[in-house]
């Protein structure tokens, strides 16, 4: 039997995305039932260690990326509608937006409260518990559990690195990154409970403030690249540090038909898809055929998978109004 294709909106997703997408789900749905048992195991060692409880709150907000990823890849699904002609994509940058929101209320909050008990000087007591009928130090269960928690975050954060990049997804990206570091937020944990065993009180609080301002910075740096995609910035890499490279090629492809004396092209990141608008100037002002038009648009979105919602304006000259660099560039 024939399986059906996946797509975003209109647009059909390639053999390689197609495969992606559907580890990228299996990926997501594998981490919320992990976070499941982490969230549980960590929640009934943790005791009054608030690294601990830091580690706790940082699995709990871990369950936000991949939720949001399978939310926003079921509605950019939806194919364009009347009242959505653009389609849903915009449901990735919701989603991003939404889990930076998230991690930047509860980092600032946990720095500040971190900070404080820092401050208060609090002894957090680290007492004995039962563990198959022996008395055991509470600190090398809590212990175990950060190394449980710790280390399957990491492998389904290098997993998903490359499946973000390849489907263009901010939230697995986000969620990818969030993972890798989270061997930080285990070992940060590790020190906290080791320093209280040593008698070093501050290294519990100490501990906690490190988790707190990782998940701070999470949430920063995920608010200002989510942020800026909504904003209709110029379309940049899964990264959010650089333009995103297709454009440049796409100009230099219109700019090499016969046809055309000079392309330059404006594209915004509608979620896994681009938008974009190039404008043509043609050669000594001559009109182009609709066939050349439409061949020229062919041609460019043959360029990448991403590039559906696409049209190609002729014009006597290139506006700078729509092309903001192009002032600066034409005056180096």
């Amino acid at each position: 039997m024939t399986r059906t294709k996946l797509r975003f909106g209109h647009t059909e997703l390639p053999d390689e995305q197609e495969r992606a997408l559907r580890r990228a789900v299996r990926l997501a749905w594998w981490s919320i039932g992990f976070l499941v048992t982490a969230v549980t195991l960590v929640y009934l060692v943790m005791g009054s260690s608030q690294a601990m409880k830091a580690a706790w709150v940082e699995d709990l907000l871990s369950f936000i990326p991949p939720i949001s990823f399978l939310v926003a890849v079921r509605l950019a699904h939806r194919r364009p509608s009347e009242r959505h002609p653009y389609g849903h994509h915009r449901s990735v940058g919701i989603g991003h937006l939404v889990a930076g929101t998230a991690l930047f209320a509860m980092g600032a909050f946990m720095v500040f409260d971190s900070a404080s008990g820092l401050l208060k000087a609090e002894h957090p007591p680290i007492g004995l518990m039962e563990v198959a009928g022996q008395p055991v130090w509470a600190g090398w269960v809590m212990i175990a559990a950060m190394v449980y928690t710790g280390v399957p975050p990491v492998l389904l954060g290098r997993a998903k690195l490359p499946l973000a990049a390849t489907l263009h997804d901010r939230v697995l990206y986000a969620d990818a990154k969030m993972n890798k570091a989270d061997w930080m937020t285990a070992l940060g944990s590790i020190v906290g409970i080791a320093g209280i065993g040593l008698g070093l009180w501050w290294a519990d609080a100490a501990a906690a403030l490190f988790i707190s301002a990782s998940i701070l910075h999470d949430g920063v740096s995920n608010l200002r690249v989510a942020t800026s995609a909504l904003m209709d910035a110029q379309a940049t890499t899964v990264e959010g540090d650089e333009v995103d490279p297709v454009v440049t090629r796409m100009d230099a492809l219109l700019q090499g038909l016969p046809w055309v004396a000079e392309a330059r092209s404006r594209a915004r990141d509608e979620g896994h898809v681009l938008h974009v608008e190039s404008f043509v100037v043609p050669v000594d002002q001559h009109a182009p055929s609709l066939a050349a038009l439409r061949e020229a648009r062919e041609a460019a979105i043959e360029l990448d998978w991403r590039i559906q919602d696409m049209i190609v304006v002729p014009a006597e000259e290139l506006p700078e109004e729509f092309l903001p660099g192009l002032a600066a560039e034409r005056e180096q």
